[in-house]
C-alpha cells in the first residue's frame, strides 16, 4: 500500500512504544465514558442509533441519544481493535476478557441502525427500479391484503398513484400494458415494499429493545466499570513501555495485504460477475459464499486504520485511497446484506407472483451493487499498488 507502509526496520522512523498505546486506550476509554454520560442525560431512548418511531423522547433527545450510541460503538470498536493488534503488550487475561465484551456491545448497539439503513436502501432501490416517485396503488382485483396497500402508501411518503392504462404495442385491447415485465415489477413493488417494511421494522424494533436491555444489564455495567478503570490505568505488560509498536502494526498491515491477495481481484476487475447470481434465491438461507472473504478484508482494513491511529496518537494523516477502499467495502457489506434481506422476503409463504418477481429483481439489483463495490475496491487497491514504492 502506498505512503502508509509500516516498516519496523526503518531507522528514521520515530520510536513509538507501549506508552503511546496506553495513551490511546486512555483517550478512547474517556470518549466511551463521555458518550455514556451523554446517553444517560438524553434518556437513552435511541440506543441503537435510530430516531424514528420511538415514543418517550423528543426529537432532540432521541438524536442526542443516537449520537451517544454511535460514539459508544466507535470507542468500543477502537479499544477492542487495539487490544487485538497489540495484545502481546497487554495483560493477557484482562485483554481476552475485554475483547468479546466490547464486540458484543458494539454489535448490539449497531443492529437497529443496520436494519433501518437496510430498509431505506431497499425502498430506494424499489423506487428506482419501478421508475416512479411513489409506489403505485394495487388494482382492486389484485389487492388481496388492504393493509399492504395502506402500508405501501406510507412507505412511499405520498398518496398511492394508480397505474396508467397504456395501449399495447401492436394489436390488443385498450389498457393493456406495453411492457409486461416492467408492469409486473411496478405492480409488485408496492406489496414488496410493504413486506420488507413489516419484516425489517419488526427486526429493528426488536433490536432497539435488545439494545435498551443490554444497556441496563449487569453485563454492560461490568464492561463500563472496566472501561472506567482503563481511563486511568492501562494493564500493560512490564516490558511494554520500552517495546516498539511498529512491528505489531506492520503485522496487522501484512494480514490485510495477504487477505486482499487471496481475493478474486481478477473477477472483481470486471464490472459484471455472473457467478454472483448463481446462488440467487436458493432455498439455502446461509450467507452468500463469495461474501465472507470480502467482509474479512473490511475488518482487517479497520484494524489497520486503528493501528495507524495508535502510532499517530489518534490523529493519523488522511489517506484518500485507504478511505476510498474502506468506503467501497462498506458499500459491499450494505449491498450484500440488503440482497440477503430481499431473498429472505422472497421466501415468505403465499406471496403473489408479482411480489416475488419484484423481490427477485431487487435481489439481483443489490447483487449487482455488490459487484460494483468490489470493482470500486479493486480500482482503489490497484492504484495503491501501482503507486507503492
Amino acid at each position: 500500500m502506498a505512503q502508509q507502509h509500516l516498516d519496523p526496520t526503518d531507522p528514521t522512523a520515530e520510536a513509538v512504544t507501549g506508552d503511546a498505546l496506553a495513551g490511546y486506550l486512555r483517550a478512547q476509554a474517556t470518549e466511551f465514558l463521555r458518550a455514556l454520560r451523554l446517553h444517560r442525560d438524553t434518556g437513552g431512548n435511541g440506543a441503537g442509533g435510530s430516531v424514528r418511531g420511538h415514543a418517550g423522547a423528543g426529537t432532540g433527545g432521541a438524536e442526542g441519544s443516537a449520537d451517544a450510541a454511535r460514539a459508544l460503538r466507535r470507542s468500543a470498536r477502537r479499544i477492542s481493535g487495539s487490544l487485538h493488534t497489540f495484545r502481546p503488550l497487554l495483560d493477557p487475561d484482562w485483554s481476552e476478557e475485554m475483547r468479546p465484551e466490547l464486540a458484543w456491545l458494539s454489535g448490539t448497539l449497531g443492529l437497529e441502525h443496520a436494519y433501518e439503513s437496510r430498509l431505506d436502501r431497499l425502498l430506494l432501490a424499489l423506487h428506482r427500479l419501478s421508475g416512479s416517485t411513489a409506489f403505485p396503488a394495487q388494482p382492486v382485483a389484485a389487492a388481496a391484503d388492504p393493509v399492504d396497500v395502506a402500508v405501501a402508501g406510507r412507505v412511499a411518503g405520498a398518496a398511492p398513484v394508480p397505474l396508467k392504462a397504456e395501449p399495447a404495442h401492436g394489436s390488443g385491447p385498450a389498457g393493456q400494458t406495453a411492457a409486461p415485465e416492467r408492469g409486473n415489477l411496478t405492480v409488485g413493488a408496492a406489496k414488496a415494499g410493504a413486506l420488507l417494511e413489516r419484516q425489517l421494522t419488526l427486526a429493528r424494533t426488536r433490536a432497539h429493545s435488545t439494545a435498551l436491555q443490554a444497556l441496563g444489564s449487569s453485563r454492560f455495567h461490568a464492561v463500563a466499570d472496566k472501561v472506567a478503570v482503563l481511563a486511568s490505568e492501562v494493564p500493560l505488560t512490564p516490558h511494554a513501555p520500552l517495546t516498539g509498536l511498529r512491528p505489531l502494526a506492520g503485522a496487522a498491515e501484512e494480514r490485510l495485504t495477504d487477505a486482499v491477495a487471496a481475493l478474486p481481484l481478477v473477477t472483481a476487475g470486471h464490472p459484471y460477475n455472473a457467478q454472483a447470481l448463481v446462488h440467487g434465491l436458493s432455498p439455502d438461507p446461509s450467507p452468500h459464499p463469495q461474501d465472507g472473504p470480502w467482509h474479512q478484508v473490511r475488518l482487517l482494513l479497520r484494524l489497520h486504520r486503528y493501528a495507524r491511529e495508535v502510532l499517530h496518537g489518534g490523529d493519523a494523516p488522511m489517506d484518500i485511497r485507504l478511505l476510498t477502499a474502506g468506503q467501497a467495502l462498506n458499500r459491499h457489506r450494505d449491498a450484500s446484506e440488503a440482497a440477503a434481506a430481499a431473498a429472505q422476503a422472497a421466501r415468505t409463504p403465499r406471496i403473489t407472483p408479482a411480489t416475488a418477481y419484484a423481490l427477485g429483481v431487487l435481489h439481483a439489483d443489490q447483487r449487482h451493487e455488490v459487484e460494483a463495490a468490489r470493482f470500486a475496491f479493486q480500482q482503489a487497491w490497484q492504484r495503491q499498488t501501482v503507486d507503492a514504492p
